[in-house]
């Protein structure tokens, strides 16, 4: 088999960007850039730099998404330092604004003073409310508060809980690899028209594309969203998270064909089962329903009690209903790197040293690669 590479060969190769991006969302889009080829000139304050230099996790931090860029420390309020960038901007291709909108026209370097002296500059701008909303547009954002604005924190926990936020920077992440997508698209228009553009990326967009089949339902019926906890989006009563005699385990026993196999492994009798459950349809695969969910998942969860989860794990598996342990993000990255799942791409140099996951995809190149 040809050799899979973990980052692509250089396919953004002759790209010029230039990058007043910090903290997490902007860096991550400019990060999938310069791992793809690009050449990254990313500008910091003098002085203190990019305030990810400074958390408790250290230049690591740090590195993992700033990894393949050219540093310079420019203060952009002096003439200097404007002409310095706009000098930069002249011959780039892309320049990302991650400032608060209205920051970097302050300095005379907002899209119209940079497409005056380049026509073809793809200009992304990123932040939290976009250039739409006059009333939101200057406001600062972090994720969390963007979770809490879009309603993502009511998604997550159960019916009567207070908000949940996701455990991560969720929609800073979502928010860094669409402005790199929005960045690619609109430079293969370019090569199409020979003109370049503004893009407006927003935190709050990005949270609705990470919820798009909700936010698709609330615009379509203008309704709430059930919150459902740990149970999956099938909403297969046996689709469910439980727990097990040495921790909890996901199951996605999603159609009926997954639920009689999940009632055999278990030991359960479907007549006693039976009742509890909705008949399958004719004429296809459905998702399963329950007549009882709250009695099917009772009996579901006396059964799996007193049992293991890493035996039912590839048990379940193993009959073809989907299931996993319950897993830290430190003991799966592990057990990835253990079973040859994970190859860490170590990026940076010397104590800034990271062992990162790669962009999430490989390349098997073929044979005119």
């Amino acid at each position: 088999m040809a050799q899979a590479f973990h980052l692509p060969p250089q396919a953004l190769r002759g790209v010029c960007v230039v990058d007043f991006s910090h903290v997490i969302a902007g860096p991550f889009a400019t990060f999938h850039l310069a791992q793809m080829g690009a050449e990254v000139v990313k500008i910091e304050k003098p002085g203190g730099g990019d305030v990810m230099r400074r958390t408790a996790s250290g230049a690591q931090a740090f590195t993992a998404i700033n990894a393949g860029k050219q540093m310079r420390a420019i203060d952009i309020a002096s003439p200097e330092g404007r002409a310095e960038v706009l000098e930069l901007a002249r011959v780039a291709d892309v320049m990302v604004d991650n400032y608060r909108p209205g920051v970097l026209r302050r300095h005379g370097l907002a899209y119209e003073d940079v497409q005056a002296i380049n026509p073809g500059i793809v200009y992304c701008a990123i932040s939290g409310y976009g250039y739409s909303d006059p009333a939101r547009t200057p406001f600062g954002a972090y994720d969390h508060v963007i979770q809490a604005l879009t309603g993502m924190t009511m998604l997550s926990g159960q019916e009567g809980d207070a908000p949940v936020k996701t455990g991560f920077p969720v929609i800073d992440a979502a928010t860094g690899i669409i402005g790199a997508l929005a960045i690619m698209a609109a430079l293969r228009e370019r090569e199409h028209t020979g003109a370049g553009c503004f893009l407006d990326v927003s935190m709050w967009a990005s949270a609705l594309q990470l919820m798009y089949p909700f936010a698709c339902e609330t615009l379509t019926h203008d309704q709430e969203i059930a919150r459902v906890g740990n149970k999956g989006f099938s909403g297969s009563p046996a689709a469910d998270t439980f727990a097990c005699r040495d921790g909890w385990l996901a199951i996605g026993a999603n159609t009926h064909a997954h639920v009689e196999r999940l009632l055999g492994e278990l030991d359960i009798d479907p007549a006693l089962a039976g009742p509890l459950l909705e008949p399958a349809a004719e004429g296809g695969a459905t998702f399963a329903r329950a007549r009882d969910p709250k009695g099917f998942r009772e009996l579901l969860a006396s059964r799996m009690a007193g049992r293991s989860a890493h035996e039912l794990e590839a048990r379940l598996n193993a009959a073809g209903v989907p299931a996993a342990r319950v897993r830290s993000l430190r003991e799966f990255t592990r057990e990835a790197v253990d079973t040859g799942l994970l190859e860490p791409v170590v990026l940076g140099q010397g104590a800034a040293q990271a062992r990162t996951p790669g962009l999430g995809w490989r390349v098997r190149p073929g044979s005119a690669c």
